[in-house]
């Protein structure tokens, strides 16, 4: 039940047809007795700065799921960002603190390694080949760096693009 205490949990991107996150979060807070809510969110590009500027003022605001067209441009919107965010270039998880900064992780590479954990893999000391080091390989191989394969391989059908992921994965 939605109550003046709700927590609001943003799902925001643009369009929100196949959102899945409101159908998936919102029985599980229900079953566990959480008052907090995911409510699917669409804005386009254009308007994606001035809207999030407005909805992180909101004192139930809680945080948001972040997808397509925004995990890049939340980057730039964030006061803290995780390693992941600064290795991938992009965020799709926004915690809002008590204070009112926004802290931005990016999940995507951990769910793809928990996957590989389910599967039998151990990443530990692993050689890792990322094919691909946009958006979700750069994920990938933050995640893998962080759960401490041996080595990571990376190709992108652009040379820059391989060697920039590669200068954030040395930083960081």
């Amino acid at each position: 039940m939605i109550s003046g205490k709700t927590r609001l949990i943003a799902h925001i991107g643009y369009p929100t047809d196949a959102f899945k996150a409101p159908l998936i979060y919102n029985p599980w807070f229900e079953s566990r007795g959480i008052d907090a809510v995911v409510v699917p969110m669409g804005v386009k590009a254009q308007d994606y700065p001035a809207a999030l500027a407005a909805i992180r003022r909101f004192t139930n605001f809680h945080g948001a799921l972040i997808t397509m067209p925004h995990k890049v441009t939340t980057v730039g919107l964030l006061d803290e960002a995780s390693t992941a965010v600064k290795i991938s270039g992009s965020c799709n998880a926004v915690l809002r603190r008590p204070d009112g900064t926004l802290l931005g992780d990016m999940f995507d590479g951990t769910g793809f390694v928990r996957g590989l954990a389910r599967k039998g893999f151990e990443v530990r000391g692993a050689r890792c080949l990322v094919a691909g080091a946009g958006g979700v390989g750069s994920a990938i191989a933050a995640s893998l760096a962080a759960a401490g394969a041996g080595a990571i391989a990376l190709h992108d059908l652009r040379d820059a693009t391989a060697e920039a992921l590669a200068g954030r994965l040395r930083k960081h």
